[in-house]
């Protein structure tokens, strides 16, 4: 029994002198705690919206502020006309537009009812639904207060859903899922491609080669860009076909943005493989510390307006969320370059940024 409770004493200081396996036992359960306190929450709040208000009448100005005062809606922008309202959805900010009608209070007054039509980004179902529930509830709320008179009053409002009419949840999870397997698959392939040869004791042949280290960098990801996108026009081919997922866009900017993220990807998965020294570790990290904080982060299932400030800024740090709008905006909104140029801009950032941070961490002999 002594010789038991020597063992068992012995095990735990090997724990606690292991600090990652303290990391995994306290910090990893912290961290998800965490995450999914403050992201998995069905409210929404601070939606950014836009009004078009012709008639700007005193019923009108109090519906908006009512509206705007729920705390759920942030006013972006006024709008003159009606055909304001689809360049400011494709630029991505706004996620629901009011527009009355004109003599708004006139006609409330002398027909005893009036229209307003509350129109929703649908790209995100969900939320879009969300959304114009929130309004129609509010205006109905303020109609109760209205109707003090004999004659009740009615405001009809008129849903309409953009870029989503049917409400199908496929045109959510096709992006997200296309961001989130693209993500994993070039990461992992890669990240244990480097550790492969630490491991194999093959190492020494790629150093003593006449190689530089961006050579070997770029040889040891170029047969993955092609493979990983390969992957990525089977996933867009069974989305389009089997999903009905439209793609309204331009096929070849797509297929463009959809390498340069591919190219990120591998990328990071080649900084993973640099710094870690087995293929188990490796992979590990590009599992749990990659597939994560693509769902959690990116906006793929939790808009990211929903999230606390500190968590809205690691959104903003993630490479997927920028994937994910770059292709929404093609394929559901038909957008071209010029509404996605500064996404793009970014990724291009994040891939440069791996691949020099990797060329530099690349150890030119073995320690």
């Amino acid at each position: 029994m002594k010789r038991f409770r020597g063992f068992v004493i012995k095990e735990f200081y090997h724990i606690f002198r292991d600090y990652r396996t303290l990391l995994i036992l306290f910090g990893m359960p912290a961290v998800q705690l965490m995450l999914f306190g403050y992201v998995l929450t069905n409210e929404i709040k601070d939606a950014k919206i836009a009004i078009c208000d012709p008639s700007k009448d005193e019923v009108t100005r109090r519906i908006s502020d009512k509206i705007l005062s729920s705390g759920y809606f942030i006013l972006e922008q006024n709008l003159n006309t009606v055909a304001e309202v689809d360049p400011v959805f494709r630029k991505g900010v706004v996620k629901l537009a009011l527009i009355y009608e004109p003599g708004f209070a006139k006609k409330l007054e002398k027909t005893g009812k009036a229209n307003i039509q509350i129109i929703a980004d649908a790209s995100d179902p969900n939320t879009a639904n969300m959304l114009v529930n929130y309004a129609s509830g509010i205006i109905s709320n303020y109609l109760v207060t209205m109707n003090t008179e004999k004659v009740p009053l009615r405001i009809i409002p008129e849903v309409r859903m953009m870029y989503n009419a049917e409400l199908k949840g496929v045109y959510m999870f096709v992006p997200g899922l296309m961001a989130m397997l693209l993500m994993l698959i070039s990461a992992l392939m890669t990240s244990l491609s480097i550790t492969k040869e630490k491991e194999l004791g093959t190492m020494e042949l790629l150093l003593v080669s006449p190689l530089r280290p961006s050579q070997i960098i770029v040889g040891k990801v170029f047969p993955y860009v092609f493979l990983a996108f390969i992957d990525a026009v089977i996933i867009l081919v069974l989305g389009r076909f089997i999903f009905g997922m439209p793609i309204l866009g331009s096929i070849s900017l797509l297929l463009l943005e959809s390498f340069l993220f591919i190219c990120m990807a591998l990328s990071l998965g080649i900084l993973i493989s640099n710094i870690t020294s087995s293929q188990q570790v490796a992979m590990m990290i590009s599992l749990v510390a990659l597939m994560l904080p693509t769902i959690l982060l990116s906006g793929f299932i939790f808009p990211v307006e929903n999230m606390p400030v500190i968590m809205q800024v690691l959104c903003h740090a993630m490479p997927p969320k920028y994937y994910i709008t770059i292709i929404k905006s093609i394929m559901l909104q038909g957008n071209g370059i010029e509404y996605v140029w500064k996404e793009t801009i970014i990724l291009i950032g994040f891939t440069a940024v791996f691949l020099a941070i990797s060329i530099k961490k690349f150890k030119r002999r073995l320690t």
